[in-house]
């Protein structure tokens, strides 16, 4: 376990741990929260079902997962509580503002795997990242990476939670970390801030209130409840994760592969709204954003100057996309359009 530990810190993680594959606890919250409809519209939630908390059934024989954690938070950047604050700005979630991060771990994921292949000989593994049907906090949490907080996040006691998770679905008989005890107590900052109350309750999230659901996973239209608690939200929301105590001691990514691209931590609304879908394209290369296409991106920030300080140029901004081929993104735009109604009439 020591030259595993060392091996995945050469690669750039920054925590790895091992797991056994009985969820058994984890697979009981899984099927509460799919009944509840919780998940929203993320169909293959459902479609999955068990398989999530059955890793040997995705890949049979397996006996251990190798956990591993890498932290994200990039450096240089806009404070974003400051980003927050101004209207006038895009928030963009942190961690989608340097390189996909999909690529980036599975490529030393895979490193990994082969560095212990040439140390002990064939074995059967299989890396994930975010990219199938695999609880990876529950297994982190097993891991002792840290613990699932109440905002549903994994936390770790000595870097927060602004990190990812990968895994290694291995058949070796690897000997078992120890978990780590729950550190957040009495505190709810994280349920308190939410903007539009997605925490029901502690460690219980409706995605469907969700501004990371709403503005990635949701394909069509935003219900208007929640429009004006987006905010200048435009990608994902870091609140719950703003708030929290423990990322006092997150430390900032030393990878490049995080770097902010494009000034992306802090952009003016209405230069982003202005990108046609080749300039989507360009700007997003390389990046997890490119995922929700040029429409989502035009409905987000359509909310977003809707909830600006009204202006003319926000206005004009507006109105000239006032006849885009969507009815989903004109829709929005319409919306905006009358919370700025006092210029428009």
């Amino acid at each position: 376990m020591q030259l595993i530990h060392e091996w995945a810190q050469q690669l750039g993680f920054n925590h790895v741990g091992i797991a056994d594959t009985n969820l058994d606890e984890h697979e009981a919250h899984l099927l509460r929260w799919l009944d509840k409809g919780h998940h929203g519209e993320m169909e293959y939630m459902a479609k999955h079902g068990r398989m999530r908390s059955k890793p040997n059934q995705l890949l049979p024989g397996t006996l251990r997962i190798i956990s591993v954690r890498m932290d994200y938070y990039p450096p240089h950047t806009r404070d974003p509580i400051a980003v927050l604050a101004d209207s006038e700005l895009a928030y963009i979630s942190r961690y989608t503002l340097g390189r996909d991060y999909h690529k980036v771990l599975r490529k030393r994921l895979q490193k990994l795997a082969d560095k212990i292949q040439y140390e002990i000989g064939e074995f059967g593994y299989r890396a994930f990242v975010d990219s199938a049907p695999v609880l990876e906090k529950p297994l982190a949490e097993k891991a002792g990476l840290g613990w699932i907080g109440k905002h549903t996040n994994l936390i770790s006691r000595d870097a927060g939670s602004w990190f990812f998770l990968g895994e290694l679905f291995t058949d070796l008989p690897l000997p078992l970390s120890s978990k780590v005890e729950n550190g957040c107590g009495s505190c709810q900052a994280c349920i308190d801030i939410c903007p539009t109350q997605a925490i029901i309750a502690p460690y219980e999230l409706d995605a469907r209130r969700c501004i990371s659901y709403l503005t990635i996973e949701n394909k069509g239209r935003i219900p208007e409840e929640f429009r004006r608690a987006i905010g200048n939200r435009i990608y994902g929301c870091d609140d719950c994760q703003l708030t929290c105590p423990w990322n006092n001691f997150a430390k900032t990514s030393e990878l490049a592969d995080f770097a902010a691209r494009q000034q992306l931590d802090a952009s003016r609304l209405i230069d982003l709204f202005s990108w046609n879908e080749a300039a989507f394209l360009k700007n997003t290369e390389g990046s997890a954003m490119r995922r929700i296409g040029h429409q989502q991106w035009l409905r987000n920030i359509a909310i977003a100057l809707g909830n600006a300080t009204t202006s003319e140029e926000v206005i004009q901004a507006l109105q000239a996309r006032l006849n885009h081929p969507s009815e989903m993104v004109r829709e929005h735009i319409n919306w905006a359009l009358l919370q700025h109604q006092a210029l428009t009439v």
